[in-house]
């Protein structure tokens, strides 16, 4: 029912799922996913924005290779190192901070690990237990896990849900960073338009299910220069588009 295959070097990610359902308990099909289509550039930050329930971590199962019950075709780099962000943490509770990154990346050099706990804030927790560590912490360390494999994909999943204002804030600038300095490409799941508008260099605005995209918002602004007013205008603007496509 489906198909993957690698893809050409002018696109790094191509998506065109036709349909995707799941048997409801009543046995009738329910469909969560419709002729949905969009690619990423080597590079690009994407960022699949829509309500609560419109299938948007199912698209990122699919795209991650953890769904395959699905109609359509996927096109990455079959040999392409994949990260993934969750929307929970994920951390083995029994290994400190060091050892679930390492677990994940045994070869990465004390060097490389030092620079990514250092952007994250991690340095002082090291030899800290899952259990020792606030929510943003556990975060930062699942970002860190992601980054120490060397993604040429990095898929991230709601990755600041439930964090305060602040806290998602000072998390999002530092996902940037890294971003910026590792040149990953990177899709981003998430409902909420002002990080999108921060992080993303394409935003694709997603419908109620069964979900497609309803258009694509490029932002042609480097995210270092975004200020708040150059913010509202992006917000504006995905809201005009948004409106117009409905």
């Amino acid at each position: 029912m489906n198909d993957a295959h690698p893809v050409g070097d002018s696109v790094l990610l191509d998506v065109q799922i036709r349909r995707k359902s799941y048997q409801a308990a009543s046995g009738a099909s329910l469909e969560v996913l419709r002729d949905v289509a969009f690619a990423l550039r080597p590079g690009d930050v994407g960022a699949l924005v829509g309500p609560s329930g419109c299938g948007k971590t199912t698209m990122l199962r699919i795209i991650a290779g953890l769904d395959r019950d699905y109609e359509g075709s996927l096109r990455r780099p079959p040999d392409g190192r994949l990260g993934m962000v969750f929307q929970e943490p994920r951390l083995l509770p029994w290994r400190t901070v060091e050892e679930n990154v390492r677990l994940i990346a045994p070869q990465i050099g004390e060097d490389e690990l030092g620079a990514l706990f250092d952007v994250l804030e991690l340095t002082t927790h090291r030899g800290h237990y899952p259990g020792e560590l606030s929510l943003g912490l556990a975060r930062r360390v699942a970002l860190a896990r992601a980054f120490a494999v060397k993604p040429e994909l990095l898929l991230l999943d709601e990755p600041f849900v439930s964090l305060d204002d602040a806290l998602a804030a000072r998390l999002r600038e530092e996902l940037a960073m890294l971003v910026d300095r590792s040149i990953v490409t990177t899709l981003l799941v998430t409902h909420d338009v002002d990080e999108a508008a921060r992080l993303a260099d394409r935003i694709f605005l997603l419908s109620p299910p069964p979900s497609r995209v309803l258009t694509e918002v490029p932002i042609a602004l480097a995210r270092h220069r975004r200020t708040d007013d150059d913010i509202a205008v992006i917000k504006r603007d995905i809201a005009r588009r948004r409106d117009a496509a409905a």
